[in-house]
């Protein structure tokens, strides 16, 4: 294994896991990289480039469950976290998350397939980034308008919010559309505060994300080997570590400078694409 290729892991595995919480599309960013630099590795063959992307994917699901582990054992009824102070009506429920993934999930089964197949590529990220932009300024300026949120914690959230911002989530089947910009600014706009949707989001988070990785897995097991081995641990590495200071950041900004400077951030990198592509 060539040193360079592990250093090409640990970048790959730190844009996974600086933007797969961040609003600005993990899966957008990763199929631009696909497009511009994976497909010109001799070494990452489809199936290793692949499961390489699964990899890093379950670092990022681990830096959310270790972050949120008090929250899903909480969920789970195995210990009460004592230092949520819940409002009446408890802690957030597991049937609410459930409630929340419906949509998508539903979604995602009909249409996997062709969303995979046809929807897979740099031009149809540029729309999914710009038009995803478009809302998230949307949600601000709601927010300015409407500054008293009716759920300032995530264990305010009711069944009705969460099944419409599953609603939302359903844009970001479209690659470049970003799970986490569709839902906080769904959130925002049924009334959450922006770290209530966040944390909402993080949590749905985990499910999604492991079940798509689970199924891909299975798809790509003929992927590992021991000569790939060594770029699979790096990657996973990165991934995880990079998250786990992702995530930890975004919490603390966001409620402070919330969803509009990564709307700019996208419309930027929209124009980049355009001048490269044309």
């Amino acid at each position: 294994m060539e040193f360079l290729l592990l250093i090409k892991a640990i970048i790959l595995g730190m844009v996974e896991g600086l933007t797969e919480f961040a609003p600005v599309s993990s899966t957008g960013h990763m199929i631009i990289v696909d497009d511009m630099w994976l497909k010109s590795q001799e070494f990452l063959t489809t199936p290793i480039a692949n499961m390489f992307k699964v990899v890093i994917q379950l670092g990022s699901i681990l830096a959310v469950v270790v972050v949120f582990w008090r929250r899903f054992l909480d969920m789970f009824g195995i210990k009460r976290d004592k230092s949520i102070h819940a409002p009446k009506g408890g802690h957030l429920k597991l049937t609410q998350v459930i409630v929340g993934l419906i949509p998508a999930g539903v979604l995602g089964v009909l249409f996997g397939d062709f969303i995979d197949e046809h929807l897979f590529t740099t031009k149809t990220v540029m729309v999914g980034l710009a038009i995803g932009a478009v809302l998230m300024i949307i949600a601000d300026i709601y927010n300015k308008k409407n500054k008293q949120p009716t759920a300032e914690t995530v264990d305010q959230i009711t069944y009705k919010q969460a099944f419409i911002i599953g609603l939302i989530q359903c844009l970001s089947l479209w690659p470049g559309f970003s799970r986490s910009g569709a839902t906080i600014s769904g959130g925002v706009l049924m009334g959450l505060s922006y770290r209530a949707a966040a944390d909402f989001t993080f949590i749905m988070a985990v499910p999604i994300m492991a079940g798509a990785s689970g199924i891909s897995l299975l798809k790509n097991l003929d992927a590992f080997s021991a000569d790939a081995m060594p770029f699979f641990i790096v990657g996973f590495i990165s991934a995880f570590v990079f998250a786990m200071l992702s995530i930890r950041f975004f919490l603390k900004i966001i409620e402070k400078i919330h969803l509009t400077p990564f709307a700019i951030y996208r419309l930027v990198l929209v124009v980049v694409l355009l001048f490269f592509i044309f």
